[in-house]
This record gives C-alpha cells, sequence and structure tokens, in this order.
C-alpha cells in the first residue's frame, strides 16, 4: 500500500492506494496515531485507488474514526468502489460514513 497525505488549515487528505491488510496497515496506524495527536480534526479517506482492503485494514479505520470522534472532528471516506466498498456495504458501515 502507498499512501499521501496533504493538509489544509486543520483537514487532512490521506490518498490511499493499493491493498491495506496485515502487512500495511502498520504504516497506515502511525499515520492515523499522528493525525489524532497533532489535533486534525478533518480527516478525509481518498480511497479511489484502494484496490483491496483486509480484516486489519478496517479496524484501522474504524480506531482512527473513533480516535477523531474524541478529538470533535469527522472521518469523511470519498472514491471508495470495487472490494473496498462491497466490504463496507458488508459490515454496513456505509451508512456511518455515509457512502
Amino acid at each position: 500500500m502507498a499512501f499521501t497525505r496533504s493538509d489544509d488549515g486543520d483537514k487532512s487528505v490521506l490518498s490511499l492506494s493499493g491493498s491495506l491488510d496485515a502487512t500495511s496497515v502498520e504504516a497506515f496506524r502511525a499515520l492515523a496515531d499522528a493525525l489524532v495527536a497533532e489535533g486534525r480534526r478533518h480527516v478525509v479517506l481518498d480511497m479511489t485507488e484502494l484496490t483491496n482492503i483486509e480484516t486489519p485494514g478496517v479496524a484501522a479505520i474504524v480506531a482512527l474514526y473513533k480516535h477523531t470522534r474524541e478529538i470533535g472532528g469527522e472521518v469523511r471516506i470519498v472514491g471508495i468502489n470495487a472490494q473496498p466498498l462491497a466490504i463496507f456495504k458488508l459490515l454496513r458501515f456505509d451508512k456511518v460514513f455515509d457512502l
């Protein structure tokens, strides 16, 4: 998995590509923890180029969602499609993230 980060004020956009799985999730968690520690209250996850997500990746996104909400923020997901969208719908996260 690869990701890029861009910041604008208290908003951060993370563009994810490839697969968010057990081998790549630690890098994502480290970045998510840094966003929360920095007080980034508006996080957008751009999943346009994300082709695959597995359980550890879903768990890391849920953790980011919870921690961001704890500091009064929000996490939005944009561009989700294919397998990641199917997983989110199966878990009914399409309602949580308003997909």
